[in-house]
């Protein structure tokens, strides 16, 4: 459970200090509308009962768009000179970003024709690390605390911890974001705050016969204003299933329309990397201290720039 837990005074000033290095900018889309009731025409029928989703007891931010080429390969270049931790895959290089020189140089090419396409070939670990470098500033912060304590892991469960700033997002958190209606308080079958959908409105069914760039479909996002919920890559979120597999959800570009629906739930091994797999980030949103202190910081630095 996520909650919009304040960071320490110290924590902001060190996260602000490391974030003057950073090159990845996220677009954020607010999900308000707390306490919501989940979806009571879906659902997963277990030996623990039916399983309904969508209900989130707070506001939270999710990525407005899937985490791309670009983005993951700013994180490639700040963290992945010796490739530790496997999070550059051989197989991108098919999909547009290239890895280059020897290892403990590694240095990686992101083509600018993809740049803009979902990044794909990921682990739910690889997302994992990019919410931790995201969370702890960028640059050359760790990606193996914060978000999660992974400490190299590469196998087994590991869950967020508490007071996690950026996040892979749980698996009603992600639901919500693409299925809900706050305006009348009700749930749509697909992303697109509608019950139905075609090839115009997202990336499925091989329409397109490959991914595209993020936010394509423009005319269809879902009811809060999120992109590419449904198509072009499969999401990774953070449920647990099935042992230590980890929560799916979204189809892909070649998947059927059915993979789109909100009763649709996958999922996969936490170390698995295909085509077809990427992720989105989400984070808390910003206590008003925080945005005091990055209004305060800007101050500071103008200041200093006039000296």
């Amino acid at each position: 459970m996520k909650r919009n837990l304040p960071l320490s005074t110290c924590a902001i000033v060190a996260a602000l200090i490391t974030s003057a290095s950073a090159t990845v900018t996220m677009d954020w889309v607010t999900i308000g509308n707390a306490n919501n009731a989940a979806d009571t025409a879906d659902g997963d029928v277990n030996t623990l009962g039916t399983q309904r989703y969508g209900a989130v007891d707070h506001a939270y931010r999710i990525g407005k768009y899937e985490v791309t080429n670009a983005q993951y390969g700013d994180f490639l270049n700040a963290k992945g000179q010796s490739n530790a931790n496997g999070i550059y895959n051989v197989a991108m290089s098919s999909r547009g970003i290239t890895k280059n020189g020897n290892s403990g140089s590694f240095s990686y090419t992101v083509t600018t024709a993809l740049a803009n396409r979902p990044v794909a070939y990921v682990s739910w670990f690889d997302a994992a690390r990019f919410a931790n470098w995201m969370m702890n500033g960028q640059g050359n912060a760790s990606m193996e605390t914060g978000a999660y304590t992974l400490n190299n892991a590469t196998s087994g469960i590991i869950t967020a911890n508490i007071g996690a700033q950026v996040y892979i997002p749980s698996e009603n958190e992600w639901y919500k974001a693409a299925y809900y209606k706050a305006a009348n308080a009700s749930y749509s079958l697909y992303p697109n705050g509608q019950n139905t959908i075609t090839t115009a409105d997202a990336n499925y069914a091989d329409s397109v016969g490959s991914t595209t760039n993020v936010g394509t479909y423009t005319s269809d996002p879902s009811s809060y204003g999120t992109y590419d919920q449904g198509g072009n890559v499969m999401e990774w979120n953070d449920a647990v299933l099935y042992g230590v597999s980890r929560g799916q959800r979204g189809g892909a570009y070649n998947f059927s329309v059915d993979a789109l629906r909100s009763s649709d739930r996958s999922d996969g091994g936490p170390a698995i990397e295909f085509e077809y797999i990427g992720f989105r980030v989400a984070s808390v949103v910003p206590e008003p201290t925080s945005i005091l202190l990055s209004m305060l910081a800007g101050g500071m630095m103008l200041i200093r720039r006039k000296r």
